[in-house]
C-alpha cells in the first residue's frame, strides 16, 4: 500500500495517497488504522492522481464524508465525473484494466492544491500544523504531480516524483521525461541534503544528500 498517515496537533492526522481498495480487498483498513489509533483524518491529499494513490478514496469519504480531498489542480481531471475515462486510459495503457472498477466512482476533488503555497493555504485554514507542509509542483511523472516538503522537520513525501536513485514512470498520459528531471534537478538544489524522503512506492526513507539518479 502506498498511504502514508501524518500526525498533526491534537488528535487529527493527513491521509497521504490512500490506496486500500476493494479490488484489493482492503477497502476498510485505513478506517480501522485510524480508529485503531483514535485518528481522525483533517484531509485526504494526493500526491497525484494515478489508479494505485486515489483508490481509496471511495472507501474513506463513505466513512468520513466532509474531510476533504486535495489534489494539484493538474491532475483534478483524475476524479470525480472525468476521473473514470482518465483512470481507463492509463489502465488501458499498463494492461490492467481488471482494476477499472476500483476506479469508475471517484470523488471530486475539494481542495485544488498549488506549487508554492502551504496547505493552510490552500485549504483557507490559519491552522499552524497545516501552515507548516508546503506544496511543491513537481511535473513530470503526472502533469499536476507534487510533493508536501516540512522545512521545520526537514521531511519530504515525494509521491512517485522520486525514489531511490530512480523516478517515477514518465510513460503514461500526462507524463513528461523533460519534465520529471527538471522537477528533480530544483528538489536537490534547494532542499537541504539532510532532507529526509518518503517515496511512494519504497517502504523505508532515504536523504536528499545520499541519493542520486
Amino acid at each position: 500500500m502506498n498511504t502514508y498517515i501524518v500526525p498533526l496537533d491534537g488528535q487529527e492526522a493527513l491521509v497521504i495517497d490512500p490506496a486500500a481498495c476493494t479490488f484489493c480487498g482492503d477497502e476498510h483498513v485505513i478506517v480501522r488504522w485510524l480508529a485503531e489509533h483514535s485518528l481522525v483524518p483533517a484531509a485526504f491529499i494526493l500526491t497525484h492522481g494515478h489508479f494505485d494513490h486515489v483508490a481509496g478514496l471511495p472507501a474513506l469519504k463513505e466513512a468520513f464524508p466532509a474531510v476533504p480531498v486535495c489534489i494539484h489542480t493538474d491532475d483534478a481531471a483524475c476524479l470525480g465525473a472525468r476521473g473514470a475515462a482518465v483512470q481507463k486510459e492509463s489502465l488501458t495503457a499498463i494492461g490492467f484494466s481488471e482494476f477499472i472498477p476500483a476506479v469508475s466512482s471517484l470523488p471530486e476533488a475539494d481542495v485544488l492544491l498549488s506549487g508554492g503555497k502551504s496547505l493552510a493555504d490552500c485549504m483557507g485554514s490559519s491552522r499552524a500544523d497545516l501552515a507548516a507542509w508546503q506544496v511543491l509542483h513537481t511535473p513530470g511523472h503526472t502533469a499536476g504531480s507534487c510533493c508536501l516538503y516540512n522545512g521545520e522537520q526537514k521531511t519530504l513525501l515525494a509521491g512517485d516524483t522520486m525514489f531511490y536513485h530512480s523516478y517515477g514512470r514518465t510513460d503514461l498520459p500526462g507524463g513528461s521525461e523533460h519534465s520529471i528531471r527538471e522537477s528533480l534537478r530544483t528538489l536537490y538544489t534547494t532542499l537541504p541534503p539532510d532532507t529526509k524522503v518518503y517515496p511512494g512506492h519504497e517502504t523505508y526513507g532515504f536523504t536528499i544528500g545520499e541519493n542520486s539518479i
